[in-house]
């Protein structure tokens, strides 16, 4: 099994963990899915945040924070949490994990230290 594989796997292990994505923000491709979200498709949401990152990415240079490392985007929908880590190891420079979980069930703060927790292990 690939590293992104198995990191996929450690975040389906998420409590209120609904499906996760590993996506190349740079040509968009979608790397690898896993989950199956209700109602929604994975793959496009995933892909779809590639724009979301490379938004905040050229915003931070535009203020000057070009240094500073960007941990992870959330969005807050009413029943969902899609949380967006890139990573930032030199292997998987310019992938990001996509990651959606049922609001109700996940201790956000618990998700985002597991989600450092995987990719230092990548």
């Amino acid at each position: 099994m690939s590293a992104i594989t198995i990191a996929m796997h450690w975040a389906m292990r998420l409590d209120g963990a609904l499906g996760v994505a590993v996506v190349d923000y740079v040509s968009r491709m979608t790397l690898g899915t896993l989950g199956e979200p209700d109602g929604l498709d994975l793959t496009r949401a995933a892909s779809g945040g590639t724009d979301v990152v490379r938004a905040k990415l050229s915003a931070m240079e535009l203020i000057g924070y070009a240094p500073a490392r960007l941990e992870d985007i959330l969005i807050t929908l009413d029943t969902e949490y899609h949380l967006i880590r890139p990573l930032t190891r030199r292997r998987h420079e310019g992938l990001f994990l996509y990651v959606v979980l049922d609001r109700h069930r996940t201790d956000l703060p618990r998700a985002r230290r597991e989600l450092r927790q995987i990719e230092h292990l990548l």
